[in-house]
């Protein structure tokens, strides 16, 4: 029972800290944005490299970027809540318990998905995020994916009475 009640406040963390992410990104929308801008206009990486014609000024396509950020980010939130919920519902029987586990899998798959592929692969690698000394979100991005990752190793880990 300590092995399922651990997943279950571990689900807990991933949606508090995924509904914070949410809140932040809405309550302090332009601080966020610019980030996002930032990344998307590079800037701030190295001058004169030869990836610079990926940059998107559009302004519209900036705000249009964030809103799907925070929209995949608000869906993570939902899933994580969910899934605790449904993880906790079923705490009692090991079988309900594994059979309860598909949203908290959908939301961290989909927290891997969005940090590692979303702000590493596309921000750091096709943005170049990663030569931006000032707008580069790779290291808590990573840490992000590990904790998710980690957690949903875990998760899955079938469990027994």
């Amino acid at each position: 029972m300590a092995t399922r009640l651990s997943k279950i406040i571990l689900m807990l963390s991933v949606a508090v800290f995924s509904s914070l992410v949410v809140f932040n990104n809405v309550t302090d929308y332009d601080s966020n944005f610019q980030f996002v801008r930032h990344v998307l206009l590079m800037d701030t990486t190295f001058p004169d490299n030869k990836g610079l014609w990926r940059s998107i000024s559009n302004p519209l396509l900036h705000h249009s970027f964030y809103i799907m950020i925070i929209a995949g980010e608000a869906v993570v939130a939902l899933l994580a809540w969910i899934g605790a919920l449904r993880l906790w519902r079923a705490a009692g029987n090991a079988d309900a318990f594994n059979r309860s586990k598909d949203a908290a899998i959908w939301s961290l798959t989909l927290g891997i998905v969005l940090w590692f592929t979303g702000f590493i692969a596309i921000g750091g690698e096709w943005f170049l995020m990663w030569q931006s000394q000032v707008w580069n979100g790779q290291q808590a991005a990573f840490r992000i994916t590990v904790y998710f990752a980690l957690i949903l190793l875990f998760i899955v880990k079938k469990d027994d009475d």
